[in-house]
Order: structure tokens, then sequence, then C-alpha cells
């Protein structure tokens, strides 16, 4: 089955997301697509950014149940479902409860390998973006976390937590006022139309 899909790259510099209108009407048909094989892990950049703009947020993850949680990140962890399993902040019916902005980024960047955007000429400049920026994350992250290791802060210990997240806001706020050069360089928003040839069920490539 042909289909044109349209997907939409937002840059919103350490928020930035990938919008695929496919997804409302995921190949997979089984009410979860790729939500179903992933738990969503919460590092310094996205704890510091829920800290600035959604505290509440962050204090609702640190209450549910079946966490990981390390010295600089939270892992939620999914629940078996079937023959996969759900993401807590995954639905029937809507989809994910978080928005673009709020999700961790494998959850903003992450595309189905049935779309396969990364291999169009075209898209290349999106590419290479995605892929500074997924490598700035990381440093970013490695960076705060010895950061605050070195200040005997850890997540591990809920006493030091107030604290932990004092230094990660100071941290991302900092961060903020001084964005790598790639960012800039790019549209906020590119709108484009792929043709696809969809297959259904397990046959469609996450």
């Amino acid at each position: 089955m042909a289909k044109k899909i349209n997907i939409v790259f937002h840059n919103r510099g350490l928020r930035s997301f990938i919008e695929v209108d496919l997804c409302a009407e995921c190949p997979r048909q089984d009410d979860k697509g790729c939500c179903g094989f992933y738990s969503p892990v919460f590092y310094p950049t996205d704890l510091g950014y829920l800290l600035l703009e959604q505290p509440d947020l962050l204090e609702y993850i640190f209450k549910l149940d079946h966490l990981t949680i390390l010295d600089a990140s939270v892992t939620v962890n999914n629940v078996i479902e079937g023959n996969s399993y759900r993401c807590k902040f995954h639905h029937k019916d809507g989809g994910c409860l978080l928005t673009q902005t709020l999700r961790e980024s494998i959850c903003r960047h992450f595309v189905c390998s049935g779309i396969g955007w990364w291999e169009e000429e075209s898209l290349q400049d999106w590419r290479h973006f995605f892929d500074k920026l997924s490598n700035y994350e990381i440093e970013l992250n490695n960076e705060w976390a010895a950061i605050l290791k070195g200040q005997g802060l850890t997540l591990r210990d809920p006493t030091l937590r107030p604290q932990f997240f004092d230094e990660i806001l100071k941290l991302y706020q900092q961060e903020l006022k001084v964005l790598p050069e790639f960012i800039s360089l790019m549209p906020e928003k590119d709108s484009r139309l792929l043709d696809r040839n969809l297959s259904f069920g397990e046959e469609w490539t996450l």
C-alpha cells in the first residue's frame, strides 16, 4: 500500500523533535508500536528542562513504581503486555500522554525504520543535525553527571535530590545562554512529504 507520509522536523535546541503523521495510524496496528519496546530514560538535560518547565511532571515521575534510579538518570520501566510491553506514558486512546518537548531524547528523535527518512538525499542536513544533537546531549549528560558526582550528589539518595535538582537547573539554564552553532544554522521547522509502501503488523519494521 503506497502512502504519502508527512514528517516535520522541529528545531527547539535541546528539545528538538521529529513529528510523523503516520504514528497516529501506526502500521503495527497493536496500539503500541515502538512504545511497546522501550522504557524512557530521563537524563540530566531532560531533568533540567522538566525542572524549568514542568516540575510537577518530574515529581510525578519519581512517585511511579518500578523505576531504575541511577546516580544521574531515572528509567521509567515499562510493563509486560502480551508479546511486548507498554510504556507507562502510553495509552491506547491518544498515544503518549507527554507532549513532544516533555519526552526524553529517544522518544523525541525516533522514527521507525519503515520510514527511514535518513536515507533520503534531500534530508541529509537534518540527519547531520540530529546526529550532532545526540552527541551534544550525550556529552552534556556525561559532563553534568561527573560534576554532580564530584559534589557528592546522587539521585539514589532521596534526601540529596533537592540539592541535585538545584544544581541541574543551574547547569541547564547556563547552557541555554550559548548553544552550539549547528543549532542556529537550521530552521525552526521544516515539513517534508515522503512516499512509502506500507506493510502491516510485525512486517512493518520499527
